[in-house]
């Protein structure tokens, strides 16, 4: 009975990893609701801002932020969020691969691309294809804080500012539903009109005749801090939506793990149990060839 025993050590095996998958995914359960009530509780604010500043297009200001000014592209670009880890499903894969064809069309353009990797599986993504990465943060924890993000968003900005790069764009996972993760690719600079699936062309309309907020403090003062929190606000909302997404995904990865551990454990079970009654009827065979020969 070597095999049989061989055969129960896999068994063995394989329950234990299904323990390790179905405790992981109570895990990422419970730390996906709290990533979907932080990324709901952002949603309203990044939308709205993003919604205003887009306004911010039409008006006729006396002063032009450079964020707002457009400009020949020759070199763009781009924030990549990703997860700190594996075990999401596709989840990196697919927006890696989002990201990659995005590359590949500036490439062809002629233009190059800088990269601000937040999360460390962009980052190492980044590494292994040769692109130019200004800025990384990674390790920001279950409950990343924009104040984390500053420091790496300002490297982008400052670039910008400074016509190192002339477009800027952002590509996170946004969440669908539990089961639904998408890779989107929103542009950050320079400032986006209003989207057409958020604005009627009776609003658009609108917008067009000769018209300016009345700014105070002063223009100059106010827009500069504004657009600044805007990108920041933005970039903070694509990495509370990729955790919510990267919840689900592990959440999802593991109870089909879980699954397919049973499903491997029933036919296990049941190689072991013919191996079993192939050895006793052997033996049974052997013990009456034996009687039959005394």
């Amino acid at each position: 009975m070597a095999i049989g025993k061989e055969i129960r050590k896999q068994i063995k095996s394989i329950q234990n990893t299904q323990k390790i998958t179905r405790a992981m995914e109570m895990v990422a359960a419970s730390k996906m609701r709290r990533a979907q009530e932080r990324m709901l509780a952002a949603r309203p604010y990044a939308y709205k801002i993003r919604n205003v500043v887009s306004h911010l297009h039409y008006a006729h200001s006396e002063y032009k932020h450079p964020f707002m000014i457009e400009r020949e592209t020759k070199r763009t670009g781009m924030i990549l969020v990703t997860s700190d880890r594996g075990l999401c499903g596709g989840l990196n894969t697919n927006l890696l691969r989002t990201a990659l064809v995005e590359m590949k069309a500036w490439h062809d353009k002629k233009i190059e691309i800088d990269l601000c990797t937040i999360g460390s599986k962009g980052f190492m993504f980044s590494k292994r294809i040769g692109a130019n990465i200004l800025s990384h943060v990674a390790h920001l924890g279950d409950s990343p804080r924009i104040e984390d993000l500053i420091g790496t968003v300002k490297v982008m900005l400052d670039a910008y500012i400074e016509g190192k790069i002339d477009r800027l764009y952002v590509i996170y996972n946004r969440f669908v539903n539990t089961m639904s993760q998408q890779p989107v690719i929103e542009p950050l600079l320079p400032l986006p009109e209003i989207s057409a699936a958020t604005a009627t062309e009776t609003e658009t309309d609108g917008l067009k005749h000769h018209w300016d907020y009345i700014y105070e403090p002063e223009a100059h003062e106010l827009l500069d801090d504004l657009l600044t929190r805007y990108i920041e606000s933005q970039v903070y909302h694509g990495v509370s939506e990729n955790q919510a997404c990267e919840q689900s995904a592990r959440m999802v990865a593991m109870k089909s793990a879980s699954d397919n551990a049973g499903t491997l454990i029933d036919e296990l079970k049941l190689k072991y149990n013919k191996a079993r009654q192939a050895a006793i009827t052997q033996e049974i065979s052997e013990i009456v060839g034996g009687a039959a020969a005394v």
